[in-house]
């Protein structure tokens, strides 16, 4: 079944019971977050919720580990750091 998520402002269209970051990376993306220090490239890495990695916003709720969230119709899920966006 299909549903919809919003990510960084676009609308996607994604398969209940995938993780945010299988969304994400269905998307071709394989960085979506930037380390504070330094601006090093982020996204999945342990896939089991032990690095956090691969954090992002979900609904508002900041330091949401996208390989560990299954995505649920209508989410607003934000990639990026607070610094990114201060």
């Amino acid at each position: 079944m299909k549903i919809g998520v919003t990510v960084d402002g676009e609308r996607l269209r994604a398969t209940q019971g995938q993780t945010v970051a299988g969304l994400l990376m269905a998307r071709g993306r394989i960085s979506w977050r930037t380390t504070a220090r330094g601006g090093r490239p982020r996204g999945l890495f342990c896939g089991i919720g032990v690095c956090f990695d691969c954090l992002v916003t979900v609904n508002g709720l900041s330091d949401v580990r996208a390989c560990q969230r299954l995505v649920a119709d209508g989410d607003i899920v934000e990639t990026g750091t607070a610094d990114e966006k201060r």
